[in-house]
């Protein structure tokens, strides 16, 4: 592309935020950027600058063309720019990055005092996760603003006391008895839903709530929706935060290179991976991930904990297909445009045998793991795609097989444990299943039962089998210290 072909694209760049790609003479995207204002961001790449560092002005010295990505916000761009950095590992995105991981917005509603944290490794537990994010600056300012609007602890507090952060308007009060926890938890879900990116259903849900407080003459509950409704207008132009409403995938190399490649009818806005996981034949587990206009949609992964025993994974695939595709989930799960089976021509054989026996027609793909070939069925019987392993759409594929393989391991590795707790605590005399399970629920695994209080312990299970669980479990505590 020509100077003036980058003058003309430097001419239509919009005033909105959202995330921008340049590509080199090859059309090989080579970094990825986000912005509040794309105009001026992309612009300044092409502004003379003495200051400008040697990796930037590489950059630019490659730049050929330039595509963009129009979102909602800059939280938006935010989300993208990371999700498509780890798709196409851009080479000058991967210059500029540090040896930690990427953040997550971590929201535990379910238990007894629900708090808004931070952390880099999302476990397979009950809390809500948004991310990762690349950017943890910009994600704790995002969250900073909208803790101004629905107050939330970042941390559990044993205090009475009323918090300062109660009286800046961040904190609910929940210790203190000025909001109960049915309140806090129906505020956390107002931020969960501002989080997924229904913000106009959220604005329009508490005004409807705060008129209905006000014909009840409720004032100061109407007051405080009022402030809400008001605060959450303000933040039109700050940082929010958006899972798939602002994805163009008309944009989206990989999404239209598949589509292409596999000759399919529409553009795959639903795809689902599945990956088995087992050690020699126990806790077998299967996952099905989601991607939706190519991003990641964690809250429609699901998780299937295997009926047939052994070490047989065509068998398992097979389950799995026929439970995901039962008479019950083909109804309450929506129909995926593309199947994507983690694995070669035996494993998406048995996929396919499960589609075919149930007459459901929906293309289906295997990645094989040695040279990443993409298995398709065609007339002519099993037939091998090899393209680069720098294409769009082979790193695209790979990053569904991975989080596919993540969840399953994450599900199984959980089960494993589970059953070595649950092992050694069988050892123990009149430890039975009722107090197994009590203990398990209770405190999570045998190291949480090694680390909890005796008190607590006796308050749970009695003072006799407490002093049994500490006999017991106290070899194992000795020898763990020795391992550190």
């Amino acid at each position: 592309m020509s100077k003036t072909s980058i003058d003309q694209k430097l001419s239509k760049l919009p005033n909105s935020s959202g995330v921008y790609f340049h590509k080199n003479s090859k059309g090989e995207i080579i970094y990825v950027g986000k912005a509040a204002v794309i105009k001026n961001r992309v612009r300044q790449y092409f502004q003379n600058s003495r200051t400008r560092d040697p990796k930037t002005e590489a950059l630019v010295r490659e730049i050929k063309d330039i595509e963009w990505i129009e979102t909602e916000s800059e939280i938006d761009a935010l989300f993208l720019e990371a999700e498509l950095i780890k798709r196409y590992k851009p080479r000058f995105n991967i210059l500029e990055r540090d040896d930690r991981s990427d953040l997550y917005v971590r929201i535990d509603i379910k238990s007894d005092h629900p708090t808004v944290s931070y952390t880099r490794r999302p476990l397979d537990d009950s809390a809500e996760y948004f991310g990762p994010f690349q950017s943890a600056l910009a994600v704790k300012r995002a969250m900073k603003l909208l803790r101004k609007v629905f107050p939330f602890d970042q941390k559990a507090s044993s205090s009475k006391r009323v918090s300062l952060n109660y009286h800046l308007g961040l904190s609910p009060g929940l210790e203190e008895g000025l909001t109960s926890l049915e309140e806090y938890r129906a505020n956390l879900k107002k931020l969960i839903m501002y989080l997924k990116g229904n913000r106009s259903r959220l604005a329009a849900s508490i005004k409807i709530e705060m008129n209905k407080a006000a014909k009840a003459k409720e004032f100061e509950k109407a007051a405080q929706l009022r402030n809400q409704w008001t605060a959450l207008n303000s933040l039109n132009k700050q940082i929010v935060f958006s899972e798939s409403e602002f994805m163009d995938i008309s944009k989206d190399q990989a999404l239209n290179g598949l589509a292409e490649l596999l000759t399919l009818p529409v553009v795959p806005r639903r795809i689902e991976g599945y990956d088995i996981s087992h050690q020699s034949g126990t806790n077998n587990v299967a996952s099905m991930v989601v991607f939706t206009n190519g991003i990641a949609d964690k809250r429609q992964y699901r998780k299937f904990k295997m009926r047939l025993a052994g070490n047989d994974d065509f068998a398992h695939m097979r389950e799995v297909i026929s439970r995901r595709f039962s008479s019950k989930n083909i109804l309450a799960w929506p129909k995926p445009d593309l199947i994507l089976i983690d694995g070669g021509k035996g494993q998406l054989s048995a996929a396919m045998e499960i589609l075919q026996e149930q007459g459901i027609e929906i293309p289906a793909i295997g990645l094989a793991k040695r040279q990443e070939d993409i298995i398709r069925m065609s007339a002519k019987g099993f037939e091998t795609i090899r393209l680069p392993k720098s294409s769009h759409i082979v790193r695209f594929l790979q990053r569904i097989r991975d989080e596919a393989h993540r969840f399953a391991v994450s599900y199984h590795s959980s089960l494993k444990t589970k059953g070595q707790s649950q092992s050694i605590l069988e050892e123990i005399p009149t430890i039975g299943p009722a107090t197994r399970k009590k203990l398990i629920n209770q405190f999570g695994s045998v190291q949480g039962i090694m680390n909890a209080r005796k008190m607590e312990l006796e308050k749970l299970v009695g003072p006799k089998k407490t002093a049994l669980l500490i006999q017991y479990l106290r070899p194992l505590r000795k020898e763990k210290k020795l391992n550190k």
